[in-house]
């Protein structure tokens, strides 16, 4: 049986491939648009001029859901591992939720408020989406390295502890670069001063937006034995 079609594990499969998809699909569709340059656009700039502004939006909203059902049921995963076998406080698994929520929060605002026409509320939410989600993978990695060996292997510690590691070193070049240009602007001439600044932020960018799709393909393995229960009560007289 394919492994993601085990347990719950299809959420985090989803989550991989339909934001890979609105990543790709975005980009192809902008680049053959003639609205951005094929080498090094923010992922922000694939989203913003019609079709592709269409697709980017609702992709990335049904992203920013499956990524909330993922960071949830990762939790509560975490919360019945640590009734089994006390590893961490509970205090360290809910704040890595709520920062996850928010993030995807983030990922919301991003969608739906375009980086030309209101570049504040958007850069505000990618800022949220990339800050909280960036935490949000180096605490999930500690937790993972706490519940080892009994509910996670080494290498999967190390792994997902590397792709944070990547992770935090990008998204802090991302942040300064990006501060330092002047302008927002689609199209960019190699000769134009902030130019460097925009190629070290999109390749921070496309870095750490990768980085995130592939520490939720790790999860896959724990999902794959959790089982959803939809439970139904009728309470009073009909």
């Amino acid at each position: 049986m394919l492994c993601f079609l085990r347990g719950m594990a299809f959420v985090p499969f989803l989550l991989v491939t339909w934001s890979s998809a609105a990543f790709i699909i975005s980009y192809v569709v902008a680049v053959l648009s003639g609205h951005v340059n094929p080498f090094l656009p923010y992922i922000s700039d694939t989203g913003t001029t019609p079709p592709e502004s269409g697709i980017f939006g609702f992709m990335i909203n049904f992203s920013a859901f499956l990524g909330a059902a993922t960071m949830y049921t990762r939790y509560k995963i975490v919360e019945k591992q640590n009734q089994t076998c006390y590893f961490s406080t509970p205090v360290f698994n809910l704040v890595s939720l709520v920062l996850g929520l928010v993030g995807c929060f983030g990922m919301g605002i991003v969608a739906n408020f375009q980086e030309l026409a209101v570049p504040v509320v958007h850069d505000g939410g990618a800022l949220l989406a990339f800050v909280c989600g960036v935490v949000y993978t180096l605490l999930q990695s500690i937790i993972s390295y706490k519940s080892c060996p009994q509910w996670n292997s080494l290498s999967t510690c190390h792994i997902r502890m590397a792709i944070s590691a990547v992770s935090c070193a990008a998204v802090v070049p991302m942040i300064v670069c990006a501060s330092l240009i002047s302008i927002t602007k689609l199209e960019w001439n190699p000769r134009e001063k902030d130019y460097i600044y925009h190629v070290v932020s999109a390749i921070c960018e496309w870095t750490v937006a990768f980085g995130f799709i592939f520490y939720f393909l790790t999860f896959i393995q724990d999902f794959q034995s959790v089982t959803l229960r939809i439970s139904t009560e009728i309470n009073g007289d009909l």
